[in-house]
Protein backbone atom coordinates (compact mmCIF):
# COMPACT_ATOMS: atom_id res chain seq x y z
CA UNK A 1 0.00 0.00 0.00
CA UNK A 2 1.49 3.16 -1.16
CA UNK A 3 2.28 6.18 1.93
CA UNK A 4 -0.83 7.49 3.23
CA UNK A 5 -0.88 10.96 5.45
CA UNK A 6 -3.63 9.83 7.90
CA UNK A 7 -4.87 11.67 10.88
CA UNK A 8 -6.26 9.62 13.74
CA UNK A 9 -8.73 11.40 16.05
CA UNK A 10 -9.11 9.81 19.15
CA UNK A 11 -11.44 11.10 22.02
CA UNK A 12 -11.18 10.29 25.55
CA UNK A 13 -12.97 10.49 28.32
CA UNK A 14 -11.87 8.93 31.26
CA UNK A 15 -10.04 6.10 29.68
CA UNK A 16 -6.51 5.85 32.09
CA UNK A 17 -7.28 1.89 32.08
CA UNK A 18 -7.13 1.62 27.99
CA UNK A 19 -5.56 4.67 26.49
CA UNK A 20 -1.60 3.74 26.31
CA UNK A 21 -2.31 0.48 25.33
CA UNK A 22 -4.80 1.89 22.43
CA UNK A 23 -1.82 4.72 21.53
CA UNK A 24 0.56 1.49 21.52
CA UNK A 25 -1.53 -0.55 18.97
CA UNK A 26 -2.17 2.14 16.78
CA UNK A 27 1.60 2.83 16.83
CA UNK A 28 2.35 -0.72 16.34
CA UNK A 29 -0.23 -0.90 13.09
CA UNK A 30 0.94 2.20 11.52
CA UNK A 31 4.58 1.22 11.86
CA UNK A 32 4.07 -2.67 10.33
CA UNK A 33 1.68 -1.02 7.44
CA UNK A 34 4.26 1.63 6.77
CA UNK A 35 1.34 4.71 6.71
CA UNK A 36 2.72 7.97 7.46
CA UNK A 37 0.06 9.60 10.07
CA UNK A 38 -0.42 11.67 12.88
CA UNK A 39 -2.65 10.85 15.96
CA UNK A 40 -4.50 13.54 17.95
CA UNK A 41 -6.08 12.81 21.43
CA UNK A 42 -8.78 14.78 22.51
CA UNK A 43 -9.31 14.99 26.02
CA UNK A 44 -13.05 15.85 26.94
CA UNK A 45 -12.52 16.96 30.54
CA UNK A 46 -11.10 13.40 32.10
CA UNK A 47 -11.45 13.67 36.08
CA UNK A 48 -8.35 10.56 35.76
CA UNK A 49 -5.12 10.43 34.49
CA UNK A 50 -6.12 10.12 31.13
CA UNK A 51 -3.66 13.10 30.06
CA UNK A 52 -0.75 11.82 32.43
CA UNK A 53 -1.39 8.13 30.45
CA UNK A 54 -1.00 9.90 27.18
CA UNK A 55 1.93 12.57 28.20
CA UNK A 56 4.03 9.27 29.27
CA UNK A 57 3.06 7.36 26.31
CA UNK A 58 4.39 10.52 24.41
CA UNK A 59 7.67 10.62 26.59
CA UNK A 60 8.51 7.07 25.56
CA UNK A 61 7.93 6.69 21.92
CA UNK A 62 8.46 8.96 19.35
CA UNK A 63 7.82 6.87 16.07
CA UNK A 64 4.79 9.12 15.39
CA UNK A 65 3.89 13.09 15.84
CA UNK A 66 1.13 12.78 18.94
CA UNK A 67 -0.84 16.18 19.82
CA UNK A 68 -2.84 16.29 22.72
CA UNK A 69 -5.87 18.69 22.39
CA UNK A 70 -7.70 19.25 25.87
CA UNK A 71 -11.49 20.24 26.37
CA UNK A 72 -12.87 21.80 29.59
CA UNK A 73 -15.94 21.68 30.73
CA UNK A 74 -16.95 18.36 29.35
CA UNK A 75 -19.12 18.62 25.85
CA UNK A 76 -19.25 15.40 24.65
CA UNK A 77 -17.94 12.36 22.11
CA UNK A 78 -18.83 14.55 19.13
CA UNK A 79 -18.01 17.73 20.39
CA UNK A 80 -13.93 15.91 20.83
CA UNK A 81 -14.48 14.84 17.38
CA UNK A 82 -15.01 17.72 16.17
CA UNK A 83 -12.22 19.48 17.70
CA UNK A 84 -10.11 16.44 16.24
CA UNK A 85 -11.76 17.17 12.64
CA UNK A 86 -10.69 20.54 12.83
CA UNK A 87 -6.89 19.92 13.90
CA UNK A 88 -6.04 16.89 11.14
CA UNK A 89 -4.01 17.95 8.33
CA UNK A 90 -3.41 14.85 6.89
CA UNK A 91 -5.06 13.92 3.57
CA UNK A 92 -7.81 10.93 4.90
CA UNK A 93 -9.33 11.90 8.84
CA UNK A 94 -10.46 7.80 10.84
CA UNK A 95 -11.76 8.15 14.25
CA UNK A 96 -10.48 5.50 16.60
CA UNK A 97 -12.06 4.95 20.05
CA UNK A 98 -9.68 5.42 22.77
CA UNK A 99 -10.63 1.57 24.28
CA UNK A 100 -9.91 -1.83 22.93
CA UNK A 101 -13.29 -2.13 20.83
CA UNK A 102 -12.06 -1.33 17.71
CA UNK A 103 -8.61 -3.36 16.17
CA UNK A 104 -6.00 -0.54 14.02
CA UNK A 105 -4.58 -3.42 12.73
CA UNK A 106 -7.58 -3.36 10.27
CA UNK A 107 -6.45 0.46 9.44
CA UNK A 108 -5.45 -1.04 6.15
CA UNK A 109 -9.08 -2.69 5.05
CA UNK A 110 -10.39 0.73 5.92
CA UNK A 111 -7.94 2.84 3.79
CA UNK A 112 -7.97 0.32 0.53
CA UNK A 113 -11.13 1.83 -0.73
CA UNK A 114 -9.56 5.28 -0.51
CA UNK A 115 -6.67 4.71 -1.63
CA UNK A 116 -7.46 2.66 -4.54
CA UNK A 117 -9.56 6.17 -5.79
CA UNK A 118 -12.93 4.13 -5.39
CA UNK A 119 -14.07 6.06 -2.21
CA UNK A 120 -14.28 8.92 -0.25
CA UNK A 121 -15.76 7.87 2.94
CA UNK A 122 -15.17 4.05 4.40
CA UNK A 123 -17.40 3.04 7.18
CA UNK A 124 -16.46 -0.25 9.21
CA UNK A 125 -18.72 -2.47 9.62
CA UNK A 126 -19.54 -4.58 12.60
CA UNK A 127 -22.31 -6.38 11.07
CA UNK A 128 -20.87 -7.57 7.58
CA UNK A 129 -17.69 -10.18 7.32
CA UNK A 130 -15.96 -12.61 9.03
CA UNK A 131 -13.90 -11.43 11.70
CA UNK A 132 -14.55 -11.66 15.51
CA UNK A 133 -17.14 -9.96 17.35
CA UNK A 134 -17.50 -10.28 21.19
CA UNK A 135 -21.07 -11.74 22.29
CA UNK A 136 -22.16 -8.92 24.48
CA UNK A 137 -25.85 -7.24 24.70
CA UNK A 138 -28.78 -8.29 22.06
CA UNK A 139 -31.05 -5.33 22.64
CA UNK A 140 -28.20 -2.60 21.92
CA UNK A 141 -27.26 -5.29 18.34
CA UNK A 142 -31.24 -4.61 17.78
CA UNK A 143 -31.21 -0.76 19.07
CA UNK A 144 -27.58 0.30 16.10
CA UNK A 145 -29.82 -2.19 13.51
CA UNK A 146 -33.35 -0.15 14.40
CA UNK A 147 -31.22 3.10 14.28
CA UNK A 148 -29.21 2.45 11.01
CA UNK A 149 -32.52 1.31 9.37
CA UNK A 150 -33.92 4.67 10.35
CA UNK A 151 -31.52 6.51 9.27
CA UNK A 152 -31.16 4.32 5.46
CA UNK A 153 -34.60 5.08 4.89
CA UNK A 154 -34.52 8.94 5.10
CA UNK A 155 -30.87 9.04 3.37
CA UNK A 156 -31.22 6.39 0.91
CA UNK A 157 -28.05 4.48 1.55
CA UNK A 158 -27.84 0.73 2.41
CA UNK A 159 -25.61 0.73 4.89
CA UNK A 160 -25.64 -2.01 7.37
CA UNK A 161 -23.55 -0.18 10.83
CA UNK A 162 -24.31 3.53 10.80
CA UNK A 163 -23.32 3.50 14.13
CA UNK A 164 -19.98 2.26 13.52
CA UNK A 165 -17.14 4.00 15.66
CA UNK A 166 -15.03 3.55 12.47
CA UNK A 167 -15.42 5.79 9.88
CA UNK A 168 -12.44 7.39 7.16
CA UNK A 169 -13.39 10.37 5.72
CA UNK A 170 -10.95 12.47 2.44
CA UNK A 171 -10.02 15.33 4.73
CA UNK A 172 -11.41 17.67 2.60
CA UNK A 173 -15.27 16.92 2.32
CA UNK A 174 -15.30 16.30 6.42
CA UNK A 175 -13.49 19.67 7.56
CA UNK A 176 -16.10 21.25 4.82
CA UNK A 177 -19.21 19.94 6.52
CA UNK A 178 -21.39 21.81 9.23
CA UNK A 179 -21.29 20.01 12.00
CA UNK A 180 -23.09 20.65 14.96
CA UNK A 181 -23.83 17.51 17.49
CA UNK A 182 -21.60 17.16 21.02
CA UNK A 183 -22.44 13.82 22.23
CA UNK A 184 -23.27 10.90 19.92
CA UNK A 185 -25.48 12.34 18.08
CA UNK A 186 -22.65 12.61 15.67
CA UNK A 187 -22.91 9.46 14.09
CA UNK A 188 -26.62 9.76 12.39
CA UNK A 189 -25.69 13.59 11.59
CA UNK A 190 -22.42 13.14 10.27
CA UNK A 191 -24.05 10.13 7.84
CA UNK A 192 -27.22 12.30 7.10
CA UNK A 193 -25.19 15.18 5.53
CA UNK A 194 -22.21 12.97 3.94
CA UNK A 195 -25.12 11.17 1.85
CA UNK A 196 -26.32 14.92 0.58
CA UNK A 197 -22.43 15.77 -0.61
CA UNK A 198 -22.82 15.90 -4.49
CA UNK A 199 -21.38 12.48 -6.07
CA UNK A 200 -20.45 11.33 -2.69
CA UNK A 201 -18.74 7.10 -2.97
CA UNK A 202 -19.38 5.83 0.22
CA UNK A 203 -17.92 2.50 0.69
CA UNK A 204 -18.59 -0.46 3.80
CA UNK A 205 -15.51 -2.94 4.87
CA UNK A 206 -15.96 -5.27 7.43
CA UNK A 207 -14.36 -5.19 10.89
CA UNK A 208 -13.60 -7.23 13.75
CA UNK A 209 -15.53 -5.75 17.35
CA UNK A 210 -14.22 -6.55 21.04
CA UNK A 211 -17.39 -4.68 22.70
CA UNK A 212 -17.05 -3.96 26.45
CA UNK A 213 -19.30 -4.04 29.31
CA UNK A 214 -20.35 -1.18 31.28
CA UNK A 215 -18.14 -2.67 34.11
CA UNK A 216 -15.09 -2.38 31.63
CA UNK A 217 -16.34 1.17 30.71
CA UNK A 218 -18.95 1.26 28.07
CA UNK A 219 -20.30 4.76 28.12
CA UNK A 220 -23.23 5.04 25.70
CA UNK A 221 -26.69 4.29 27.34
CA UNK A 222 -30.74 3.49 26.25
CA UNK A 223 -30.93 7.91 26.44
CA UNK A 224 -28.48 8.54 24.16
CA UNK A 225 -30.36 5.72 21.39
CA UNK A 226 -33.48 8.08 22.43
CA UNK A 227 -31.51 11.14 21.20
CA UNK A 228 -30.02 9.21 17.65
CA UNK A 229 -33.66 8.81 16.88
CA UNK A 230 -34.38 12.78 17.38
CA UNK A 231 -30.94 13.83 15.29
CA UNK A 232 -32.28 11.25 12.60
CA UNK A 233 -35.15 13.43 12.03
CA UNK A 234 -33.78 16.24 12.49
CA UNK A 235 -30.89 16.29 10.07
CA UNK A 236 -32.85 14.58 8.01
CA UNK A 237 -36.01 16.70 7.81
CA UNK A 238 -35.60 20.14 9.54
CA UNK A 239 -31.99 21.13 9.73
CA UNK A 240 -30.49 20.58 6.10
CA UNK A 241 -27.59 22.85 6.34
CA UNK A 242 -24.66 20.75 4.75
CA UNK A 243 -21.54 22.81 4.58
CA UNK A 244 -19.74 25.43 6.55
CA UNK A 245 -20.93 29.00 5.09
Amino acid sequence: MKEVLLSIIIPAYNEERAIAQVLAKVFNSLESNEISAEIIVVDDASTDNTIAEVENFIAHDKRFPLQVITSNPNKGKGFAIRKGIMAATGSYVLVQDADHEYDPREYPRLLKPVVEGMADVVYGSRFMGGEPHRILFFWHSIGNKFLTSVSNAFTNLNLSDMESGYKLFKREIIQSLHLKENRFGFEPEVTAKISRVKDIRIYEVGISYYGRTYAEGKKIHWQDGVSAIWCILKYNLFDKKTFKS
